[in-house]
């Protein structure tokens, strides 16, 4: 399992609010989250089956939107 180093960020009553990772952690979750989208695209139903190109392809135009967004 991913090992993942956080440090906790509190408020004024030490209750945590938000967690910090380092960016090369949050960069490899960011890459397993990736990877898992496209074989699910690519698992999907047989007349919606993507190939590994077409899977590809269509997340970074899921991911243009998003941007532009």
């Amino acid at each position: 399992m991913l090992e993942i180093t956080k440090n906790f960020v509190t408020d004024e009553n030490q209750q945590p609010i938000a967690v910090q990772i380092p960016i090369a952690e949050f960069e490899k979750i960011e890459e397993i989250l990736e990877n898992y989208g496209l074989v699910k695209l690519m698992e999907a139903d047989d007349d919606e089956r993507l190939s590994k190109e077409e899977a590809l392809k269509y997340y970074q135009s899921l991911k243009k939107k998003h941007v532009e967004s």
